[in-house]
């Protein structure tokens, strides 16, 4: 069979997957095999590149993720391993990334920071800011182990410098006797009874996704210990649900009084990131009330 015959028995295989599912599927694994699709289009394709295609249509047929099997995706320009074990990376989390090399320019320029990255799952957040900025030191923990040994296996395939604790929360950090400048973290958020779609249903990791009743449980956690592991002057960064900015605002007024809460919208307009920068002489004891930035 040819690489088009096979295409389009894909595409009336993932016909609910939408018209994309089955060509990104061939297209990865041409790419893997360093063959270019679109210039061999019309020629046999090889049995064990069939086999491949075929096994991966009857997996996404199952409703699992393009990601998982591929064992792959790609997140702020590399290509990060992905299992069961991990939550799938997605773009908006990309913009996290590039929301704290922002602030960075900001707040620290040109200085040496410390960075953690909480709840990293694949690695992809700390990873890709110890590739994106030489000036960090990054530690990155996670409760699972089966995740940080999939981040292990990131760092080390992508040559970063980034070291793995493991453990809830900010307790690795914490029993370590360790402070950052900058704290990231995309914690579950998810509302434990809102309804999600199959494929996320079905195959990636319920740890990596619901915070409880209100989807808030992991930042009260976060915010109630944060004070042990920040340095005087200090940035924390987050990602939220679209509809948790004002929620968010009022926890910190109750454990960061004086600081100013930011909520950045996501490339699709959507409130997505949440960030608080605790100043020198404004730090999370000091007098005064969070203060939205749009008051």
């Amino acid at each position: 069979m040819r690489y088009a015959d096979l295409l389009r028995e894909g595409r009336k295989r993932l016909q609910e997957h939408g018209d994309q599912a089955a060509g990104l599927l061939l297209n990865e694994i041409c790419r893997g095999h360093d063959i270019n699709l679109y210039m061999v289009m019309e020629e046999p394709m090889p049995e064990n590149l069939q086999t491949e295609y075929l096994e991966g249509l009857h997996r996404m047929e199952r409703g699992e993720p393009l990601d998982y099997v591929l064992g792959y995706t790609p997140f702020y320009g590399y290509d990060f391993l992905v299992s069961p074990d991990v939550l799938i990376p997605r773009p908006e989390t990309e913009e996290l990334v590039a929301l704290v090399l922002r602030l960075y320019d900001e707040y620290f320029p040109k200085q040496k920071v410390t960075v953690f990255d909480v709840g990293t799952g694949s690695g992809a957040i700390g990873i890709s800011l110890a590739l994106e900025e030489p000036d960090f030191t990054v530690y990155a923990s996670d409760i699972s182990e089966q995740a940080v040994r999939q981040a292990e296996k990131n760092r080390d395939r992508l040559q970063a410098g980034v070291s793995f604790l493991t453990g809830s929360l900010l307790e690795p950090y914490i029993q370590a006797g360790l402070h950052c400048d900058i704290l990231v973290c995309n914690p579950p958020y998810i509302p434990s009874q809102e309804q999600i779609e199959r494929s996320v249903r079905d195959f990636e990791p319920h740890v990596a996704l619901f915070g409880g009743p209100d989807g808030l449980k992991f930042y009260r956690a976060l915010f109630a210990t944060a004070r042990q592991v920040l340095k005087p002057e200090a940035l924390m960064a987050f990602e939220m649900g679209w509809n948790q900015g004002q929620a968010l605002t009022d926890l910190a007024h109750e454990y960061f009084p004086g600081a100013v809460a930011h909520i950045e919208q996501d490339i699709n307009g959507k409130d997505r990131m949440f960030w608080l920068h605790i100043g020198a002489g404004n730090p999370a004891a000091g007098e005064g009330q969070v203060r939205d930035e749009n008051e």
